[in-house]
């Protein structure tokens, strides 16, 4: 299969999520982008360090520094001190980061749901769950 194909997955990827940032621009979201791959990471990895968030995240780490400082501000993210080394803190997202994304699944849902039918939906999200496992085991160690 040509390169062209994939150039196209990627290029429609990166386009869909700026129609679903755009979507939310109009319900003043209240984090980010920069922000959210953050909180995507603390909301899945809840009791996760610093470091790992920043790699997970692929930001640098005055970004990454920037970006919790922010959600710290905001509400979304508490510190806890790691139990296991002092040197260390570990990040938990906020009872106000799960009503945040709740809202975002109340949201995304309304948004694709009468765009997208369920089967196609089910096995797209299976796909795109494949594809986002591959690329995070292909990564180079930073």
């Amino acid at each position: 299969m040509s390169d062209s194909v994939y150039f196209d997955i990627a290029d429609r990827i990166l386009a869909i999520a700026r129609q679903i940032r755009h979507a939310d621009a109009d319900a003043k979201s209240p984090i980010t982008s920069l922000e959210s791959s953050v909180m995507r990471f603390i909301d899945t990895h809840p009791g996760a360090n610093a470091k790992a968030a920043a790699e997970a995240s692929l930001l640098t780490s005055s970004n990454f520094s920037r970006a919790l400082r922010s959600l710290e501000a905001k509400g979304y993210v508490r510190r806890e001190p790691d139990p296991h080394d002092a040197r260390s803190v570990r990040l938990h997202p906020t009872q106000k980061a799960g009503e945040n994304r709740r809202w975002l699944h109340e949201r995304w849902g309304t948004l694709l749901r009468d765009r997208v039918p369920n089967e196609t939906a089910k096995e797209l999200a299976a796909h795109l769950a494949l594809l986002e496992a591959a690329l995070v085991a292909k990564r180079p160690e930073s």
